[in-house]
């Protein structure tokens, strides 16, 4: 089709309306565009054609639904040829006598109509779209008219299109400057997506938009910015590409633009700016570790972007470095919001299985292909992806991961078999997939999957000899290694694999049924054989330890049974010691421990000093070594032993010998490793016997005076254990222990470890109610109040979040907790208001630094709130407006004697507001009411407070106060037969003034109350006092006038 040559002269410009047009969007929208655009210029408007009613009903129908987009797009394409080209056959539908300039000032007129238009107007959202639909339509279309004559053209070839598409874009870009916020939104939005919906764009334009968007990434309105991020997204990864194709391409200006969108996308406030950039921009290497750090961000919906959209997105998961992997999977998968959860176990069980079973996914993570069959391969090499042998121990996340795949696949779950051959030839990957099954069977579904582990699972006695095989296997790898003295880096990472493969076994073994006596007696043998070996590691004897405690009956004599047959492991396991050194003196026990290296002990036995004495020094080194790391192996197994044991200790008799003859002596050694170790065996049987617990309390302490900092932590655990098991009697009987707790929690700056212990444990006293005398726990929970203010635990995280959690369960989960918490508030608020001093006399910003006084005051004040606290049989949504509120009464009596104390003026005024935010109940105790009310209707008579914030609070006080005692009056009258006068502060006569008085005046007393800066003039001037009258009764007066 031949262009047409134009005759006329185009208009330059599309014209904004100055009058209401059927062809406007709304009328609404026609008003706001006047406003908006009033900083533009304005041509004039042209007069109503055939073409302008054509191109208007076309936009008319766009705004209704997007279901007829492409019939329109199409229908607005025939008008647009006819005013462009010189039609090849007549059309008495199309316009033959309108010029390209007409068209294109027409289409410009009704885009400019949708720029007023609110964001919750689903019409504007439908006109963009279809403007985007008919620019791309009508591009494609001048493309093909074009022919293929300027296809490999270095300069991108002038059409009507481009044409149009220019002036659309130049009469849109000054708007993004409009003042008017849907202006700029909707220009954004318009330019954002014809970006994205276009493939090529004049260099000139281009440079145009991105500087345009670029302005707007820093515009006040969130959904401003969120536009502007899409279309600059596009124009980074398109300047991308063009730099992987060009040689000349400007780095410098692609560089800019991305470290602007990287910035943006780390710091922008708002949620959805972020997660429009972490969907837009390109990935890159240099982009990538930012687009991955959103996993950690604040906005739950982001978070979820990264695993439903970005990492389906990427590809291959392969392409990660390993300890990326398993921080996105922990991340994802421990995630505090469920939707994130459940994303990145999809990913895991969707998307990271395929790729490694060999199946291609399209990156439309909505339309996933079919899953490929169950492949056992493909499963072990996403296991080995995520380095199993570290993320598959306990605390791991590939036990979180592997229960969401059984769970989501179960064509895995009935694919997967467990035959000989597959037990035969273990690795860890193979192993932790037994281990995982095994679990997920036995824990979900309610016994739902318990058949699967008849089916596919050995009986007891096939896999107690497959653990002895791989037992072997472990010991073997270990003494080799430990008589090499250059181990091969691949001989150690064996031995970790194959500890890694006994370790799941013994898990597995763990959750047995021994119902079987032929298979329990083999499992017993072989792991009681097992546990004398010396050189079995630490986790696998700890599970030894567990399985045989399960294999052993529950009631007291399988107790001493299995008490019996690990101190029996024991014996053999330190006589290895006796035996190398061929002393036959069997009283010698772990005395034999002290270090011949330090020189500060002396060898009591003759035979052991002779044979030393023919001995080097390097052997006497290595042989006390020896020494150490054997009753260390002893000690850790009475260790795990204890940890099982539930009885009185002086009914076992074996417990006993065993704390005589191994746990004294090494709490006595001077071998620092074995007296620690030996101090934790003395503190689990101090739990199982208070006289013992009793007479080493005082051990304990001195550990934790002068301990290093994790001994500290340790003989804090035990300490708190202790009260935890035998009450706290011993803290009251001991006033010392007190201290200890109090010094570990002001540690602060020199060991916030053991601060964050000390707080975990106090928590754990008070939260429990193991600490219930009212001296020390006030003592206790005023400590913990000032840490948690104090600016100097800022830094640790720990000792927050501990009482971020705490502060406020223990004060809502009873009301005595509350009334301890009203009994310390002011003292931990005074304590507050000198640490706040002392950074003031340091010259800090103050308010960087520490919260501000009034906001610790309200935090109190809330801790304290009697609607708050959990009542026994009202539920925690209820509306508690009838509580006893006693808590806040004795607040404010211990306010206002502050008040008359001789605190400093300063301090006063930090405490008189919170006057004002006290709940007043009517139903608390009646006494306690009137003795308030007189208390706060002198102070109110006496002038107690100065400024005008404190006098509005006890103004407020003092009128609710007055409100409730009139009424307890009322009800008091009404109760009486006799004619006795009514008990009341007002006069009787007076009642219902007094009421409607009250009522009257309380709004303006709170609006002075929250003002908080009304004059001090103006307040007195608002309310007067003379000498001996109430507040009330000065009401009344006023009323009365």
């Amino acid at each position: 089709m031949p262009a047409r040559v134009g005759t006329r002269s185009s208009r330059t410009s599309a014209a904004v309306s100055h009058k209401a047009s059927n062809a406007t969007l709304n009328s609404r929208a026609s008003a706001a565009s006047r406003v908006s655009s009033s900083n533009i210029d304005i041509p004039e408007e042209a007069p109503d054609s055939e073409l302008r009613k054509q191109v208007c009903a076309i936009f008319r129908d766009a705004q209704r639904t997007t279901a007829t987009h492409r019939k329109l797009v199409v229908n607005l394409r025939k008008v647009h040829e006819a005013c462009c080209y010189e039609p090849t056959r007549a059309n008495k539908s199309a316009p033959t006598d309108f010029h390209e300039s007409d068209f294109n000032n027409e289409f410009t007129r009704c885009v400019l109509r949708v720029m007023p238009v609110k964001k919750s107007e689903g019409v504007g959202e439908k006109t963009i779209r279809f403007v985007g639909l008919f620019l791309r339509h009508a591009n494609d279309k001048d493309n093909e008219l074009l022919g293929e004559e300027d296809v490999d053209a270095s300069t991108m070839p002038e059409t009507p299109s481009t044409r149009l598409t220019t002036q659309v874009m130049e009469a849109i870009l000054p708007l993004l400057t409009a003042k008017d916020k849907f202006v700029r939104y909707r220009s954004t939005q318009l330019i954002s997506h014809v970006i994205n919906s276009l493939d090529a764009i004049d260099d000139d334009l281009f440079q145009k938009l991105r500087h345009g968007l670029l302005k707007r990434i820093r515009d006040k309105e969130a959904m401003v910015r969120s536009q502007a991020v899409l279309g600059l997204g596009r124009l980074a990864g398109n300047q991308v590409e063009g730099m992987v194709n060009s040689d000349d391409s400007d780095d410098d200006v692609e560089t800019g633009l991305l470290e602007k969108l990287l910035e943006v996308l780390q710091n922008d406030p708002s949620a959805d700016v972020r997660r429009s950039l972490l969907v837009n921009l390109p990935i890159l290497p240099n982009t990538l570790p930012y687009l991955l750090e959103r996993a950690r961000d604040s906005d739950p919906a982001t978070r979820r972007a990264v695993y439903s959209k970005l990492l389906p997105a990427l590809g291959d998961f392969r392409h990660l470095s390993l300890s990326m992997r398993e921080k996105l999977l922990r991340w994802g998968l421990r995630d505090r919001d469920e939707n994130v959860r459940k994303a990145a176990g999809r990913l895991f069980r969707e998307r990271w299985i395929e790729d490694c079973a060999g199946v291609n996914q399209p990156e439309d993570s909505e339309n996933p292909t079919e899953p490929a069959p169950p492949s056992l391969d493909g499963l072990l090499e996403l296991l080995e992806r995520i380095d199993i042998v570290n993320s598959g121990v306990e605390n791991g996340v590939a036990l979180e991961a592997m229960k969401g795949f059984w769970e989501g696949r179960p064509d895995y779950r009935d694919a997967v078999e467990f035959n000989d051959n597959f037990w035969e030839t273990l690795s860890a990957e193979s192993v932790f997939i037994a281990r995982s099954f095994n679990d997920f069977c036995r824990s979900e579904g309610n016994g739902k999957y318990e058949f699967l582990i008849e089916e596919k699972l050995p009986e007891v006695t096939k896999l107690a000899f497959f653990l002895e095989r791989y037992l072997n296997v472990l010991i073997e790898a270990i003494r080799r290694v430990n008589n090499q003295d250059n181990v091969e880096d691949e001989e150690e990472e064996d031995t970790v694999e194959q500890e890694f493969i006994v370790e799941q076994l013994l898990h597995i073994v763990l959750t047995l049924d021994y119902s079987d006596e032929v298979g329990r007696r083999k499992m017993f043998a072989l792991l009681r054989q097992t546990l004398s070996i010396p050189e079995l590691p630490d986790d696998t004897t700890k599970l030894t330890i567990d399985v045989l405690r399960d294999i052993c009956s529950p009631d007291t004599a399988g107790e001493k049974e299995f008490c019996s047959i690990v101190l029996e492991a024991v014996a053999d396991v330190h006589d290895t010691i006796v035996d190398e050194s061929a002393i036959g003196d069997g009283e010698e026990s772990f005395h034999s421990a002290r270090s011949e290296v330090s020189g500060d002990s002396t060898p009591t036995k003759s035979g052991k000093h002779d044979k030393d004495a023919n001995l080097s020094e390097e052997e006497v080194r290595d042989k006390a070594i020896k020494e150490i790391m054997i009753n260390m192996k002893c000690l850790h197994i009475v260790q795990c032993m204890l940890s099982n044991v539930e009885g009185t200790l002086q009914e076992n008799d074996h417990l006993v010998s065993m704390l005589n003859n191994l746990v004294v002596p090494a709490v006595r050694s001077h071998e620092a490793p074995v007296r620690e170790r030996g101090l934790v065996c003395l503190g689990l049987c101090s739990l199982l016997d208070r006289s013992l617990a009793e007479e080493n309390l005082h051990l304990f302490m001195h550990f934790f005076s002068k301990g290093h900092a994790a001994l500290q932590i340790t003989a804090l655990q035990i300490l708190t254990d202790i009260l935890n098991v035998h009450g706290a009697q011993l803290l009251s009987a001991n006033p010392a222990l007190l201290k200890v707790y109090v010094r570990a929690l002001r540690s602060g700056s020199k060991n916030p470890e053991v601060q964050g212990a000390a707080t975990v444990a106090v928590c754990k006293l008070l939260l429990g109610r193991v600490v219930t005398d009212h001296e020390t726990s006030s003592e206790l929970l005023k400590t913990l109040i000032v840490a948690y203010f104090d600016p100097s635990t800022a830094g640790n995280q720990s000792v927050r979040q501990a009482l971020n959690y705490f502060l406020p369960v223990f004060c809502y989960s009873r009301s005595e907790n509350q009334e301890l918490m009203g009994a310390v508030a002011l003292d931990a608020l005074h304590a507050l208001y000198n640490v706040r001093e002392g950074l003031d006399d340091d010259d800090i910003d103050v308010n960087d630094e520490m919260a501000s006084l009034n906001t610790i005051g309200a935090c109190l004040v809330d801790w304290t709130d009697p609607r708050k606290c959990y009542t026994p049989g009202i539920p925690m949504d209820a509306d508690k407006k009838n509580v006893n509120g006693d808590v806040h009464l004795d607040l404010a009596q211990d306010i206002l004697e502050k008040l008359n104390s001789s605190f400093s003026k300063e301090e006063k005024k930090v405490i008189a507001p919170l006057l004002g935010k006290l709940y007043i109940s009517p139903a608390s105790t009646e006494e306690k009411i009137r003795d308030l009310y007189e208390d706060v209707s002198a102070a109110v008579e006496e002038n107690l407070l100065s400024d005008a914030t404190s006098r509005n609070a006890l103004y407020k006080i003092h009128v609710s106060l007055g409100k409730i005692v009139n009424q307890l009056g009322e009800q008091d009258k009404m109760s009486r037969r006799s004619g006795s006068r009514s008990v009341s502060l007002a006069p009787s006569d007076d009642k219902t003034i007094t009421e409607d008085a009250t009522v009257i005046h309380e709004p303006a007393i709170e609006e002075e109350e929250e003002d908080g800066a009304q004059e001090e003039g103006d307040t007195s001037a608002t309310i007067r006092r003379s000498e001996g009258d109430s507040l009330v009764e000065d009401l009344l007066t006023d009323e009365e006038r």
